[in-house]
């Protein structure tokens, strides 16, 4: 299964599962968040999510030979199950796990989540220029809201890889555990937040999404229009998306 489900009380725990994939986004995969998130919405004895990867990575973003086979077939699925949008657009709280690689497209994941804790494994970057293409999933939205507009600017046009110490002290994520204590932590996290009465909670939620809205609806926007008129060759593209794959497989494997 390409996503497990776990309830612990209150709590319900997806973890993607495509490890030999780095858990990349396929269409399986992002069908199937999507799915579980408004299903753990609809489930009132589900008070809290926490999102997590299989070891070793959190999500390596777009799964770049599926995109590749499917070309425009695979954006459009995509599209109509964002999975980013559902993450923020749901009452239920969403803690993010990470427990390792989180690139790109899995980096916009983590920035849909309310909140952040680390293993002292994760590292994360934003290599969509690298690879050749714009975000269009909320990066330069959330990016800026998480660690400031310089620093957002600096990871999204540089690609480069900050380190869990580091993402702690830019404000990216809110904690760092050791690896073997990430998922304990954060259903202890998650079981404060069900606690809480639903209704208080949701509300709680629906605050911080309302007045972060503005900035997010521009920069979506933004990224979509922008997207639209960027294009790069279908040759330099596939040299890019490969050396930035080897990349991230090698900074994955460390």
């Amino acid at each position: 299964m390409t996503l497990l489900r776990n309830d612990h009380g209150a709590v319900r725990v997806l973890t993607m599962n495509r490890p030999e994939a780095r858990n990349a986004l396929s269409t399986d995969l992002f069908e199937g968040l999507y799915a579980a998130l408004g299903e753990a919405e609809a489930d009132d004895s589900v008070r809290a999510v926490v999102l997590t990867g299989a070891d070793p990575a959190f999500c390596a973003g777009v799964d770049l030979k599926q995109a590749q086979q499917l070309g425009m077939e695979y954006f459009a699925r995509f599209d109509a199950m964002n999975c980013m949008t559902r993450i923020v657009d749901i009452a239920t709280p969403v803690v993010g796990a990470i427990n390792g690689a989180t690139f790109t497209g899995g980096l916009e994941i983590a920035l849909a989540c309310d909140f952040l804790i680390a293993s002292e494994r994760a590292i994360f970057a934003d290599t969509h220029t690298r690879v050749g293409i714009l975000p269009g999933s909320g990066m330069t939205a959330r990016l800026p809201l998480t660690v400031g507009w310089a620093m957002a600017r600096r990871l999204s046009m540089t690609g480069e890889v900050v380190d869990a110490a580091r993402a702690e002290k830019i404000g990216l994520v809110t904690e760092v555990v050791a690896h073997e204590h990430l998922l304990d932590r954060a259903l202890e996290l998650a079981g404060q937040i069900a606690d809480v009465p639903g209704p208080v909670m949701a509300g709680m939620k629906e605050i911080y999404r309302t007045g972060t809205a503005a900035v997010t609806d521009a920069a979506l926007a933004a990224e979509r229009a922008v997207g639209a008129t960027t294009h790069v060759s279908t040759d330099e593209l596939a040299a890019r998306q490969r050396a930035v794959a080897e990349r991230n497989k090698r900074q994955i494997d460390r």
